[in-house]
């Protein structure tokens, strides 16, 4: 059987990207559209050889083994978020097609396509970083990676340069981008200085030697959660989300709602078992810390999310209350199934999110904003988007026989296994709140009435892309076991016993 070089898939990605780039430079106005025909086809096809790529765990344990696996590890679980890197892409450049008369308009050459081929060439380099991201085990290739996916957000959220909005966003995120980079480039020198390595396996390895506290050793870890704690839009470190997400293009914003987010955790998960394996003191102030965070980002997202009257504003605010669920896994890191927590809740976070974003961006080309008010009555002009959005919504909220409540039901889970009784309850609370943000949307789309007459209409390839996440929703929130599985390969102990949860 064909076996691909797991470095491999990135180097297609980039050579794709490459590609694009230098037909969109020779290619007419005309045909700039090619260029997401041609990367949908390009990571498609990179998605079909993850399956067929080695997934153990590699380390360079041997004089024979190449030199990269110092940097770089092709477990099942970095084999996971890779393919949620490309799905995730593939979505984002299909949302990109329904949005580019919106792109049109704001960039130079209104009267053509001119500027759209950069617009579908970025997201691939940025999917690129993604899956460095998934299997970085050392901090260079984090960091170098880290900064390919952030540099092109930076391009792409205020890359409508006539729209003020997106220039506002652009430097917000540039800004804080830099800043953010610079405390978690500072938190690896401590960390280098006290252990001499970058390399997360030898740094472990190194903190089981010590003994107590070691307070720069702490100093550097807690600089790096700084850092990752932008990345992830964890408070306090979430202003930059909402006006961001708000300014940005939708696709981006959707991007960066699910791809950024799910590239940060993988590296906060990698980073907090790593250093697990300090001694107690520093391991529960690590811990300690994240829970804080995990409370304070979800009391914070989600009561600064119900007053929203616009969608894309709200949607930011969910995305920093859905970080916190997130955050409980991680400070719960000790339970047997934290991580697959973290990992099912992210595909479940992609499959809600995307499907909300894409039926955004389909009602504001026909109504001409992204408030609430633009879905009154919706349900009356198009009555599979407005079912597709009661579904998305309701997953968001954690409804059960949908993808969204087995995710919290697994986080909560974790939080109990680790005892962690207030932030379990926090989270119950806050919940509560978020059923009523997500159905005032619902609100408008049935009890309200529309704001015009003329119905809503999708092309083939988004309708397709709905009904494809719609049903995804309802079979993981049915049935999750396919999902589990394929996080830990063939059932393992951690699995099993998550599936277990499920069955119960």
């Amino acid at each position: 059987m064909m076996t691909i070089t797991p470095i491999s898939l990135e180097a297609c990605v980039l050579v794709l990207g490459s590609f694009l780039l230098l037909y969109e430079a020779f290619a007419k106005d005309r045909y700039k559209n090619f260029v997401a025909w041609m990367a949908i086809a390009g990571l498609t096809l990179v998605l079909v050889l993850t399956f067929f790529t080695s997934s153990a765990a590699s380390a360079a344990t041997s004089a024979a083994s190449p030199a990269y696996l110092r940097f770089y590890r092709n477990d099942l679980s970095a084999l996971f978020f890779k393919r949620f890197s490309l799905i995730t892409t593939i979505i984002v450049l299909i949302m990109s097609m329904e949005y580019k008369e919106v792109v049109c308009r704001y960039i130079f050459g209104v009267e053509k396509e001119a500027g759209l081929g950069e617009f579908y060439s970025l997201p691939v380099f940025t999917c690129a970083g993604l899956m460095w991201m998934a299997s970085a085990v050392d901090f260079i290739l984090i960091f170098v990676s880290l900064e390919l996916v952030t540099v092109s957000f930076y391009v792409l959220v205020s890359y409508m340069r006539r729209n003020e909005g997106s220039l506002e966003a652009g430097v917000k995120y540039l800004v804080l981008g830099a800043l953010s980079t610079g405390f978690f480039v500072y938190g690896i020198t401590w960390i280098f200085g006290v252990t001499g390595e970058t390399n997360l396996d030898r740094i472990a390895a190194a903190l089981k030697t010590m003994h107590g506290m070691n307070a720069p050793l702490l100093f550097g870890m807690m600089l790096v959660l700084v850092g990752l704690g932008f990345k992830t839009a964890a408070a306090p470190f979430q202003i930059w989300v909402p006006d961001v997400y708000q300014g940005a293009p939708t696709p981006i914003t959707a991007y960066l709602s699910v791809g950024s987010k799910a590239a940060g955790f993988i590296v906060l998960l990698r980073v907090v078992e790593t250093f697990v394996n300090a001694p107690e003191p520093m391991r529960g102030a690590l811990l300690s810390a994240l829970a804080v965070i995990a409370g304070l980002t979800l009391i914070y997202g989600n009561l600064a999310a119900m007053p929203q009257t616009n969608l894309k504003r709200l949607l930011a605010y969910s995305s920093i209350a859905h970080a916190g669920y997130l955050l409980l896994a991680v400070a719960s890191i000790g339970a047997p199934y934290s991580g697959e927590a973290v990992a099912f809740y992210l595909a479940s976070y992609l499959l809600m999110t995307l499907l909300s974003f894409i039926i955004i961006i389909v009602v504001a080309n026909a109504t001409g904003g992204d408030n609430i008010a633009h879905f009154n009555g919706l349900n009356r002009r198009a009555p599979g988007l407005a079912f597709a959005m009661l579904i998305a919504m309701l997953s968001l909220a954690g409804v059960p026989l949908t993808a969204g409540f087995f995710g919290k039901f697994f986080v909560f889970a974790a939080a109990m296994q680790q005892h962690h009784y207030v932030l379990a309850a926090i989270g119950v609370v806050t919940v509560g709140a978020g059923f009523y943000y997500y159905l005032k949307v619902v609100r408008a789309m049935y009890w309200l009435e529309p704001t015009g007459e003329t119905r809503i209409v999708a092309a083939p390839l988004t309708r397709a892309t709905i009904f494809v996440l719609t049903a995804l929703i309802f079979v993981f929130g049915v049935y999750p076991q396919p999902l589990l599985n394929s996080l830990r390969g063939a059932p393992s102990p951690t699995s099993s016993n998550v599936a277990q949860l499920a069955k119960k």
